[in-house]
């Protein structure tokens, strides 16, 4: 097994929405459509001189040596998947990336240099790419011109706030929204992973799992044995870095918070944040027995 400590830019290119994706075409067109964009961008990758290191689910990752390449690849990307739209189906992809030391281990890389591209990737908007102050600082000054600060952000593994870029990839540079440089906008940190443990089975949502089912039915990813529950009746997602409670059923799904307020979701959403509980079709206080726990783990949920 061989290590060794280099710098790198890691990219992270995702397809925006793959679920919509997914639910308009039905399963063999999307991934059909999703195979043919991963094609795409890894010639992107090898064209900059670039090294795929993996593809998670509809995302790939990557490395380069430079940061002029990366930045280079991402634009590229953006401007090939843009070129190449054809059908009903608009394909859009968003990016992050971060310039900085990786322990490389048999091809794969770890780190905070990795966390934080996976991070950044998660919070840009569709069409974006967002980078680093550290990336900034390593392109040479004609790709400079490229980048503009957008946000402040708190990466992983700094107890100080980091200045995130936008890479300018558009030709048409007057669609740009313009950015008020005099307010103070810091973006939503990287809290952690959600456990979602139920008797002895615990899953854990990330940016390798970004939903789960629970209900009745025996192919719900938690299955529970309340006959007030629905065969699917709620499940959990990841969006960017926020957990949310989807209620689908029809009794609701009751809340109980950190705080000890127990909250009723019928057919509706609710953010899930520090820790607390959930029970299916009836409260606790009706005699529910089912109880679902969930938590954050405060380690960094971008670990890849």
């Amino acid at each position: 097994m061989t290590r060794q400590t280099t710098n790198l830019a890691v990219l992270f290119a995702d397809i925006s929405d793959s679920t919509s994706l997914y639910s308009t075409l039905g399963d063999s067109a999307a991934r059909v459509l999703v195979n043919a964009c991963l094609t795409l961008l890894g010639s992107v990758v090898e064209r900059f001189r670039g090294r795929i290191v993996k593809t998670i689910g509809d995302e790939v990752m990557c490395v380069f040596q430079r940061a002029d390449d990366a930045v280079l690849a991402a634009s590229e990307m953006q401007s090939q998947v843009d070129a190449k739209q054809s059908g009903k189906y608009r394909v859009k992809i968003h990016i992050g990336l971060h310039y900085g030391p990786v322990l490389v281990e048999n091809n794969d890389v770890f780190g905070d240099t990795v966390n934080a591209a996976a991070y950044l990737r998660a919070v840009a908007a569709a069409e974006q790419i967002l980078t680093t102050g550290a990336t900034e600082k390593n392109l040479s000054p004609e790709l400079k011109a490229s980048v503009r600060p957008v946000f402040k952000a708190l990466l992983k593994g700094s107890n100080e706030e980091s200045t995130v870029y936008q890479v300018v990839w558009h030709k048409d540079v007057a669609e740009l929204t313009d950015v008020n440089l005099r307010s103070h906008k810091i973006i939503p940190g990287d809290e952690g992973s959600l456990l979602i443990a139920h008797r002895n089975l615990t899953l854990r949502l990330d940016q390798g799992r970004r939903e789960i089912t629970i209900g009745r039915g025996e192919d719900c990813d938690l299955v529970v044995k309340e006959k007030l529950a629905s065969r699917k009746h709620v499940s959990i997602r990841l969006l960017r870095t926020h957990f949310y409670l989807v209620d689908q059923s029809l009794n609701g799904t009751f809340v109980t918070l950190e705080s000890g307020e127990e909250v009723h979701v019928l057919r509706g959403e609710l953010l899930l944040d520090g820790s607390g509980k959930l029970t299916l079709g009836r409260s606790m206080r009706d005699g529910a027995t089912e109880v679902i726990t969930f938590a954050r783990d405060r380690r960094s949920m971008y670990r890849v």
